[in-house]
């Protein structure tokens, strides 16, 4: 029996390049499948992923021996592949540079399944750009507001 045990749980928050609203509903739920079987490939577990038309956030368990930079990196450049191939007329797709990342304690998650759950709504009353600055806060990271 192996003495590792791990609950890496994340909030992964990313965007499309220059927040274009390409993941409108004609493409969004392709899209999620899409992300959420990357996520199992590399062995983890999508729990929440839902958005707008131009941002996820993702609630995922990630194995120990994944880098959540390298699974990042490749499930954007994958997903932008595939959404060239599939959806050809979305040929300008691709997305941000960069993701948020914030750890997840396991008492926490149905909440942020939740706030996940309920983004469109959610961005009625609040600005993807104030949600960012907030999360950031909320985590104790400084910012440069040039760079938002």
């Amino acid at each position: 029996m192996s003495d590792a045990y791990t609950n890496l749980l994340y909030h992964i928050i990313f965007s499309t390049k220059d927040r274009r609203p390409f993941i409108t509903p004609a493409y969004q739920s392709r899209l999620y499948d899409y992300i959420g079987g990357t996520i199992r490939g590399v062995g983890g577990i999508s729990l929440e992923l839902k958005g707008t038309e131009e941002h996820i956030h993702l609630l995922a368990k990630l194995r120990p021996d994944t880098a959540l930079s390298g699974v990042l990196r490749d499930l954007k450049a994958n997903a932008s592949g595939w959404m060239h191939d599939v959806f050809p007329a979305l040929k300008d797709f691709s997305w941000q540079r960069g993701y948020r990342a914030f750890t997840v304690s396991q008492s926490n998650v149905e909440e942020v399944r939740r706030y996940i759950a309920q983004q469109k709504e959610h961005h009625h009353k609040m600005s993807f750009r104030d949600e960012f600055i907030h999360f950031l806060k909320a985590n104790g990271l400084e910012y440069d507001e040039r760079y938002l």
